[in-house]
Parts: C-alpha cells; sequence; structure tokens
C-alpha cells in the first residue's frame, strides 16, 4: 500500500516540478510585461504587479511596421500549414493504401529528411532564391516553409490513416461511392486529431522560424515577426518592459491556438472512436 502511494506521487511530484521549470519564464514574462518601469527594476522581485499597466504593449504595437510583420507571418504561417496539409493528405493515404515500388524508400526519404538541419542548407537556398530574383518576397519563404513541416505532416498523418479500418472504406465504396468519396466522408473525418496536431506543428515551426527570413529578406516590410523581435530589444535598449510585452504578443497567437487545438482533438479522437 506504501509503495503503491509512493508510486503515485512521484510521478505527479516530477510532472509539477517540470510544469513549474517550463511555465515560470512564460508567466514572468507576461508579469514584465504588465509591470511598471519602477517594478521592473526594483531589487526586490515583484511577483504580482500591483499596479498593471499597458503602457509597454502601446509601445510595442505602435512600433514601426508592427502590422505590416504581423500580416507578413501570418501569412506565411497559414499558406505553408494549408498547403503542406493538402499535400500530405494525399501523400499519406498513398503511403498507407497503396503498395508500389519504392513506398519504403520515400518514407525514409521523408523521415530522412525530417531529421536533417535545415540551417546547414540556408546559403544554397539563398543561392537559389536570388538567382530566381525573388528575395525579400514573401513567396519563397512560403513555399519553404510548407517544405519545412512536410516530412513530419506526412509520416504522422499516414499512421493515422493506416489505424483507420480498411473495411469501412470498402464497406463506403460497396454502398456506392468512389474511391475519393469513400475518402472524404468516411477516413477524412477520422483524420481530425491528426489534422489538428500537425497543423499545430506546422504552425509553431513557421511562425518561429528566423534563420530563413534573416537571410532571405532584408527589407524591413518583408520581414516577419521573429526577426521583428530579434531587432526590437536592440532598438529599445534596456525597455525590458517592452521587450516582454513585445515577446508576450508574439507568444499569445501559438497558446491560443494550442488551446484551441488541443480541446477540438479531444473531441475528434472521441468522434473517431464513435465512428470506429
Amino acid at each position: 500500500m506504501r509503495r503503491s502511494l509512493l508510486g503515485r506521487i512521484w510521478p505527479n511530484a516530477t510532472a509539477l516540478v517540470l510544469f513549474v521549470a517550463f511555465a515560470f519564464p512564460v508567466y514572468w514574462m507576461f508579469n514584465t510585461a504588465f509591470k511598471p518601469n519602477g517594478q521592473i527594476i526594483s531589487e526586490d522581485p515583484v511577483w504580482f504587479p500591483t499596479s498593471p499597466t499597458f503602457e509597454h504593449f502601446s509601445t510595442a504595437v505602435n512600433a514601426e511596421n508592427f502590422w505590416t510583420l504581423v500580416r507578413n507571418s501570418v501569412t506565411v504561417t497559414v499558406l505553408a500549414v494549408g498547403l503542406s496539409l493538402l499535400v500530405a493528405l494525399f501523400a499519406s493515404f498513398a503511403l498507407a493504401r497503396m503498395r508500389f515500388k519504392g513506398r519504403k524508400g520515400i518514407l525514409l526519404t521523408f523521415m530522412v529528411a525530417q531529421m536533417a538541419p535545415w540551417e546547414v542548407m540556408v546559403i544554397a537556398i539563398y543561392m537559389i532564391v536570388r538567382d530566381a530574383e525573388m528575395l525579400n518576397s514573401l513567396v519563397p519563404l512560403t513555399l519553404f516553409y510548407t517544405v519545412m513541416v512536410l516530412p513530419l505532416t506526412i509520416i504522422t498523418l499516414r499512421g493515422y490513416v493506416a489505424a483507420v479500418p480498411k473495411d469501412l472504406e470498402e464497406s463506403a465504396m460497396v454502398d456506392g461511392c468512389t474511391r475519393l468519396q469513400a475518402f472524404r466522408r468516411v477516413i477524412f473525418p477520422l483524420l481530425a486529431p491528426g489534422l489538428m496536431a500537425t497543423s499545430l506543428f506546422g504552425f509553431i515551426t513557421a511562425w518561429n522560424e528566423f534563420p530563413l527570413v534573416l537571410i532571405l529578406n532584408k527589407d524591413d516590410e518583408a520581414q516577419t515577426l521573429p526577426l521583428w523581435l530579434s531587432k526590437f530589444q536592440t532598438a529599445f535598449g534596456d525597455d525590458w518592459g517592452a521587450t516582454m510585452a513585445a515577446a508576450s504578443l508574439f507568444a499569445v497567437p501559438i497558446l491560443l491556438l494550442f488551446l484551441y487545438l488541443q480541446r477540438k482533438a479531444v473531441a475528434g479522437l472521441a468522434s473517431g472512436a464513435v465512428k470506429g
């Protein structure tokens, strides 16, 4: 009985320690963003802002080109996630359901591509984009972000497609559906958890990407929020309140999307279980 109690306490205690270790920097970032400057530079730590202010957020939002960079980040991220999901949906179905020569080799290629460090190819990518005269454009960024998230998206979705019983697809085809209709009406709804998980991964990857936009987009109006955030601290010096406010604005979309998709993913799992 005592060993069983300890067995339950240690995993929970470990989870609590890890949660505090990862959550505290995020909390301190938001906490600092709402503090007046006097509390930020105080020698005594202020754990909760007693007189919160939105002045730092106003400084960040009114920074030069802020809304242009928000539009750029949203554009390249949404397009990259949408394109990767569209391509991965059909590629994962082919790899999971069809038998053709080289199928295992293609899957292995995706796995190797996922593990490859993209940073070592930045120079080669720069030369390609420069020769195509597409520097300072959002098009190359969108395409390369799509390629970056595509391997893991295909690998993940392939697992979800393979987990769907083939009998469901064949039953739909016996009832008169074509293969494409069976995929759209039977398999696609069951892939909701996988689509949620892969879209979240793709969003985080494209939203946070820094080296490519640093090399490819030098013009201020063609950059994205990660590059703006790196310059923000330089421009505002030791204005830590404004810097933390800018970092908070950058992190909020990811936090909201994570909370939203987590709930939807659970609902998708329950829906898939009922349909299965």
